[in-house]
């Protein structure tokens, strides 16, 4: 895990208060199809105004100190993936303090050391539709569970996800826009990646 070099903002990137936040890259480095190599993904944080950039395996995980909203630091490494790739990347970002609190408890503790690869955080692009956990457990077989803490899904695929029915396209139809999910190791990691960040100041 290396961190890219840092470089002096731009005065447009720099207009409010720098904070820590952590972009997840939605289906990027899976079977071959748009890859983005971390590399180059801290690059173009950088480039988009970025103090600091570090990224966390090869999913798509950023964590960035930067003085934008999640929303516009969404919106501007979409565009800077789209140009520089020549494809297009949906990107759901989140403060530290969110991820914080992701990382303090789940709605499945039992499934925290049993399983922590098959227990999924959700985080949806925007604010998930009432009804969301209710249509996907009138999907779910073989003991998997869902639930909502802190505003994002979480789900417990006892079994896998591989052959759930509770598809990538199931779910975000029923959250009404789209989800990126991490295992729960990658959560923690996340978390302790953005409290060191955040230990280092603006």
């Amino acid at each position: 895990m290396a961190q890219a070099r840092t470089r002096k903002p731009s005065s447009a990137a720099s207009k409010g208060a720098a904070s820590v936040l952590i972009a997840l890259l939605r289906g990027v480095n899976v079977g071959g199809q748009k890859r983005v190599p971390m590399t180059e993904l801290r690059q173009l944080a950088l480039d988009v105004g970025c103090q600091r950039a570090e990224t966390y395996i090869q999913s798509g995980n950023l964590v960035v100190t930067v003085g934008l909203t999640p929303a516009v630091l969404e919106q501007r490494l979409e565009a800077a993936i789209a140009e520089h790739f020549g494809f297009t990347v949906e990107v759901i970002a989140r403060t530290a303090a969110a991820f914080f609190d992701y990382a303090k408890v789940t709605p499945f503790p039992d499934a925290e050391a049993a399983r922590p690869n098959l227990l999924l955080l959700g985080v949806a692009k925007q604010k998930l539709l009432p009804g969301a956990v209710a249509a996907l457990m009138a999907r779910a077989e073989g003991g998997e569970r869902v639930a909502v803490a802190e505003g994002s899904l979480w789900f417990d695929f006892i079994s896998g996800s591989g052959r759930s029915k509770l598809s990538p396209a199931v779910i975000d139809r029923a959250a009404g826009s789209t989800v990126t999910t991490r295992n729960w190791n990658t959560v923690r990691e996340l978390a302790e990646l953005a409290r060191r960040q955040a230990e280092l100041g603006a």
